[in-house]
């Protein structure tokens, strides 16, 4: 009891949140200085995913004979323990539908062994989360509740964990979704621009993919993407179906459209870019207005909380310092 009653001494606690803010601090100024080259690694997964294009449209060209064979290799690879798992309890059946296939690439997990390690997790987290909750309320929590209720609570756990994976991959599409609709009509000035000047659609996805990466790596991963896939599709509306699948926006999907319509029937691409260039920017703002019209009502609790409290204690201070006094 004196080592708690310690903690709460008034010095001591001043002490320890002044040790509290020179610790958050030092990690506010390094945070900078330890940030990952986000933009490189993801150019770099993209340089990879563009050889695979590059190889797999070769091999259908030069080895359209030998599919069946080649799908059989495949087949047989190894691919380590989580796939060998997946496929020994057919989980790409159980646990996958289109719609996690889609989910993964608007997450930017393209790779065959990310659905692979998705529905292995979804496999063995509810069992992991199942055990944990297990020894927490029965072994090391002294929670005096009926045994039923104990073990709802660790059967609602496992279900949590069974659905921590999708909650992940949503997660990942919002902020990638965000960084993407933040940065769009700024790539959509770019391509205008460059559209304008005379550089071919591929030459402008590769400059606006350059000019945009500070401000959006997953924008500038997709468009460099979508470069690829323009130079090696046998058919080009695919690369912008391809990207508005990608990314689920719909203003991207609106920019997909009519560039699949200008490839189609040869409409001008400038007038085109500019009209839609324009709504996205009103959206963002719409957006914007919209979020600055909810922000007065999510700061009246916090204003209750902590802002009237220091006025109250400001206002009344020095008059109960005399009222003591005065005694």
């Amino acid at each position: 009891m004196e080592q708690i009653f310690f903690f709460f001494e008034p010095r001591n606690m001043l002490a320890i949140l002044a040790a509290i803010a020179v610790f958050a601090s030092i990690i506010t100024a390094a945070m900078p200085l330890l940030a990952r080259d986000e933009l490189g690694s993801r150019m770099k997964s993209v340089a990879i995913e563009r050889e695979k294009i590059r190889a797999r449209e070769r091999a259908k060209m030069s080895m359209m004979g030998q599919k069946k064979a080649d799908k059989a290799t495949l087949r047989h690879q190894s691919g380590g323990m989580m796939q060998d798992m997946v496929d020994k309890l057919n989980l790409r059946k159980a646990l996958a539908d289109e719609n996690t296939f889609s989910n993964l690439k608007m997450a930017g997990y393209r790779k065959q062994s990310h659905i692979y390690v998705f529905l292995f997790f979804r496999l063995v987290l509810p069992a992991i989360a199942f055990v944990a909750a297990l020894i927490y309320v029965f072994g090391i929590s002294d929670m005096e509740r009926p045994f039923m209720i104990k073990i709802t609570i660790v059967c609602f756990i496992a279900y949590a964990g069974f659905y921590a994976p999708n909650m992940f991959i949503k997660n990942v599409i919002a902020k990638r979704q965000l960084s993407i609709r933040r940065a769009w009509p700024d790539a959509l000035d770019l391509m205008l621009i460059c559209v304008e000047s005379g550089m071919s659609l591929e030459a402008a996805f590769r400059k606006v993919a350059v000019e945009i990466g500070l401000q959006s790596p997953q924008l500038a991963e997709e468009l460099v993407l979508t470069n690829a896939e323009l130079s090696y599709l046998q058919e080009r509306k695919h690369a912008f179906e391809n990207l508005a699948n990608r990314t689920g926006i719909d203003g991207v999907k609106s920019v997909c459209m009519a560039l699949i319509q200008a490839e189609r029937y040869g409409t001008p691409l400038g007038t085109a870019l500019r009209v839609l260039s324009q709504e996205s920017r009103d959206m963002r703002m719409a957006e914007a207005e919209k979020k600055a019209a909810a922000l007065p009502p999510k700061l009246t609790v916090p204003m209750i909380v902590f802002f009237l409290p220091v006025l109250f204690a400001v206002i009344m201070g020095p008059a109960m310092i005399q009222i003591f006094a005065m005694r």
